[in-house]
């Protein structure tokens, strides 16, 4: 069985204690946004209570202090990350926006007509729509990479699909709608080859997954801190130092700059040139807390919990029948994420009979759109696990879909 004790952890989130619906919270819809421990909480109040100060430009020890703090959060990041420069890491909203900015900085650079960007129909809005906009703007070819029928990247034809026209790979790490957990380096590999930048969307893999932007050897990587208990708000964007040397700022304004004349300015170094205007420094410097929580447990040992939580979930929802899965039914390379369907049944219904329960999931198409039509299907019920999760959360589910069942009258043998 699992080595972490998730119902000590439990106790340090604040939220997981209350009740939804007059039932005890069950909270599986982690995938979306994770919620935050206590010291998390903490330092985002403790900031503004006693710490508040715009950062980088007061001449006085309050904004040195917040500087401080807001830079370490940045070296806490570039370590997870292995990234090998700390300048590498620019501060972004999200990992949407970080998206956005490849699109919009490197993509209006290099990208020109006829140029090939090979994507997939797995990936998330955030890593389809700015590549489409790049590519109608650039009158470029967007590309996809086939799956196989458990919704990971086909790379058999993969030599055929990236040739002297590809000039950007972009994917995800692990999938937020199936959670598969991709294999990249084949990817890689070939991107690289064809002398086009490998792009990862890391929104999920980041919160699960020992990630070494070296190892993946990946151009970008974005993430957003929210998903991986951190605050709302705030994101990063990994960039190859040598790519972003030569990349103008995305926005303009305050910070960004090294100096204004009438008529023309000079940007900063990096990272700042990046980072225009007064950013969520509260949110960034709460964020070392988060990072610092999940260090101290141990992504491996979380990563280990959420696959035996799976697996005894899958277990347990094939007992119940009329269920449509998709995505693996192993624990193999996939993620805590459980995508399904109650045959006959609309996902929201479903989702609303859980709700009333106090059970917390999503329905919908997960931002995957693309994902769903493939599937033949409007959308899906989503459950997704995290280290504060134990097998009564499952149980709970498992009570809360057989109700389903019942209020709907699926018959046995559906």
């Amino acid at each position: 069985m699992s080595k972490l004790d998730y119902k000590a952890i439990r106790k340090e989130f604040p939220i997981l204690g209350t009740k939804m619906n007059g039932k005890d919270l069950v909270f599986l819809d982690s995938a979306a946004s994770s919620q935050k421990p206590e010291q998390v909480i903490n330092a985002f109040s403790d900031y503004y209570r006693y710490r508040h100060a715009n950062i980088h430009r007061g001449a006085y020890r309050l904004s040195y202090e917040a500087t401080d703090l807001y830079e370490k959060t940045r070296e806490l990041v570039a370590k997870a990350l292995n990234a090998p420069k700390v300048e590498s890491c620019i501060f972004t909203r999200n990992a949407t926006e970080s998206l956005n900015i490849i699109a919009r900085t490197w993509g209006e650079k290099y990208i020109k007509a006829g140029d090939e960007i090979l994507i997939s129909e797995l990936e998330h809005h955030s890593n389809l729509v700015p590549w489409m906009q790049l590519a109608e703007r650039k009158q470029a070819r967007l590309r996809h990479i086939p799956l196989t029928k458990n919704g990971y990247y086909d790379c058999s034809q993969i030599s055929k699909l990236i040739n002297e026209r590809t000039r950007v790979v972009a994917v995800q790490q692990m999938s937020n709608a199936l959670g598969t957990i991709h294999d990249l380096k084949a990817l890689a590999l070939q991107a690289h080859l064809a002398k086009a930048i490998f792009v990862v969307d890391g929104a999920q893999g980041f919160a699960h997954l020992d990630t070494d932007v070296q190892e993946l050897d990946c151009d970008f990587y974005a993430l957003s801190a929210h998903k991986a208990l951190g605050p709302t708000g705030i994101g990063l964007l990994y960039a190859r130092k040598s790519i972003l040397e030569n990349l103008s700022a995305f926005l303009g304004g305050g910070d960004m700059i090294l100096s204004v004349y009438k008529d023309h300015f000079t940007e900063t170094t990096l990272p700042r040139r990046f980072e225009a205007g007064t950013p969520d420094i509260a949110g960034v410097i709460s964020w070392s807390s988060a990072l610092n929580y999940l260090s101290k447990i141990g992504l491996e040992k979380i990563r280990e919990h959420e696959a035996e939580l799976t697996i005894y979930a899958l277990e347990e929802m094939q007992k119940i029948e009329g269920i449509d899965f998709y995505g693996p039914l192993t624990k193999e390379n996939r993620g805590g994420i459980i995508s399904f369907n109650m045959r006959g049944v609309h996902p929201h219904d479903t989702a609303s009979v859980l709700d009333e329960e106090g059970i917390a999931v999503r329905a919908g198409h997960h931002c995957c759109e693309p994902l769903m039509r493939k599937l033949g299907i409007s959308g899906t019920v989503r459950a997704s696990f995290y280290l504060y999760n134990g097998p009564d959360d499952v149980d709970q589910l498992i009570r809360g879909l057989r109700l389903v069942r019942s209020i709907f009258k699926m018959p046995a043998n559906n």
